[in-house]
């Protein structure tokens, strides 16, 4: 998410020291985790309810005084909430204005009829990979939902056969190729070109998309139980004409060109000394904020889509839209943002502090000790920006102290760094609850698809990377 995030979240760790030994946290952590899953997948009790309950006895538990547990709390849950909401919001409208209007039918019966049936999944699979290049996995996943929607109902398979390789490719794209803000920061941390970050984020990033985000994918979606299409999106409308397909192309890839733009000028101020006042520059940042870039996205899609085939004649009909677009989402929303409050919960504790110091500290081999650095951060609390933005920071003083590494060992150490920030995504990470609902997936179902695909990926990613840095040095 917001590349400022982790700096805030090291103050306030700062700043709220936990009594407890580092054992007493790692069991609470553990025992938290444990209580958690027993809360959603057998007693059934709302994931909501579970994660803000759970969050409150594990603060309790840990030491936090209680004058600073309802900040902690809500500080967790209104920091998600920041950057998710607005993305989930804008991107659910901009789906149902996609879906209601016959647009993702129209992009849908082309996306068929160049691949074919059975490669569907490879088309989806495909398209994910170059949509989710330069946004973020939430708002591109919500976007592309009723064109996968769409497919599923039209070749009559399972849901997961279609989502599951589409989620891959996000995966893929939003743990290890910058523009994102996990490679892009540990980047920054570490000193490595972001240029050549990104080309040894490729090299290792499209094989491991293809079996671990694509391959398995299929393996684990034909092993799941049947999975309808759920009704999240509404259905198309009969009383229009559906739109063009150069139409829905526009809307498609709008945000990408807008977002495309706010990180040329961001990389312009940055690398090539354009001043941050330039008024272009101004104007891309703006219009190139992923919310910004989706509210124009999805005002200029009520226009094309909703506004001009009716003659103006909508009543109230666009307000209708965008709430039926809202209401499904708003459980959504709140249990993401119950998410990371617990990762703001684990994380003030000091419990990924104590694991990253220890393994720091432990004399591995540079590349291997971020991955793992990583890795352990993302289990203690969550978010893969946060985990892998705090190894690289703790990482650094160990890369400056080594003259000899070259600028490509770097960027391996960092696209390593982010491969161990994507590995093990489970119930304390927002996007293991935003694309698990979406899909209508219990706990359990999203444990043994998503979470095994997020591990693959940041395995394989990682192993890549290693041999590679192997070879260079």
């Amino acid at each position: 998410m917001s590349t400022s995030l982790p700096a805030a979240l090291a103050a306030q760790a700062a700043e709220i020291t936990s009594p407890r030994s580092t054992g007493f946290l790692l069991v609470t952590a553990v025992l938290a985790i444990a209580v958690l899953l027993v809360l959603i997948i057998k007693v059934r009790l709302h994931a909501f309810y579970s994660l803000v309950i759970v969050s409150l006895l594990t603060a309790l538990v840990a030491g936090i005084p209680t004058g600073e547990l309802v900040g902690v709390l809500t500080g967790g849950f209104g920091s998600t909430l920041a950057t998710v909401a607005l993305l989930v919001g804008f991107g659910a409208v901009l789906g149902r204005i996609v879906e209601t209007s016959g647009g993702a039918q129209v992009l849908a019966d082309t996306l068929v009829d160049r691949f074919g049936e059975k490669r569907a999944p490879l088309a989806l699979s495909v398209a994910s990979l170059l949509y989710g290049f330069p946004i973020f996995l939430d708002a591109a996943f919500v976007v592309m939902l009723p064109i996968i929607y769409t497919v599923a109902r039209r070749l009559g398979g399972s849901l997961m056969l279609y989502a599951l390789p589409a989620a891959g490719a996000f995966l893929m794209m939003h743990a290890l190729v910058p523009p994102h803000p996990g490679p892009v920061a540990a980047s920054g941390i570490l000193g490595a070109d972001v240029g050549l970050t990104l080309v040894v984020a490729l090299l290792v990033g499209l094989p491991t998309w293809y079996v671990a985000g694509y391959r398995l994918a299929l393996v684990l979606a034909r092993r799941t139980p049947f999975l309808p299409v759920p009704e999240l999106l509404g259905t198309p409308s009969t009383d229009q004409p559906r739109p063009r397909f150069g139409v829905i192309l526009l809307v498609l890839l709008l945000p990408l060109v807008l977002i495309f733009g706010g990180t040329a000028a961001n990389t312009a101020v940055t690398n090539y000394g354009v001043a941050e006042d330039n008024a272009l520059v101004v104007v891309l940042q703006l219009i190139g904020a992923t919310p910004v870039a989706l509210l124009i996205t999805s005002v200029l899609a009520l226009l094309l889509l909703v506004v001009r085939p009716n003659r103006g004649k909508v009543g109230s009909r666009l307000e209708d839209l965008v709430d039926d677009a809202l209401a499904p989402v708003c459980s959504i929303i709140l249990i993401t943002g119950a998410g990371g409050m617990f990762g703001r919960v684990l994380t003030v504790t000091g419990i990924g502090g104590a694991l990253a110091d220890g393994l720091n500290a432990a004399g591995l081999p540079l590349i291997l000790a971020g991955f793992i650095i990583a890795v352990a951060l993302r289990v203690a609390q969550g978010s893969a920006t946060v985990a892998g933005t705090t190894a690289a920071g703790l990482l650094a003083p160990a890369v400056t102290a080594d003259p000899t590494l070259s600028a490509l060992q770097l960027a391996c150490i960092t696209v390593a760094v982010a491969a161990g920030a994507i590995s093990f995504s489970h119930v304390n990470d927002s996007g293991f609850w935003l694309v698990g609902r979406f899909l209508g997936l219990d706990t359990a179902t999203t444990l043994r698809t998503w979470s095994v695909i997020a591990t693959a990926v940041g395995l394989m990613a990682f192993g890549l990377v290693w041999i590679l840095y192997t070879i260079v040095s």
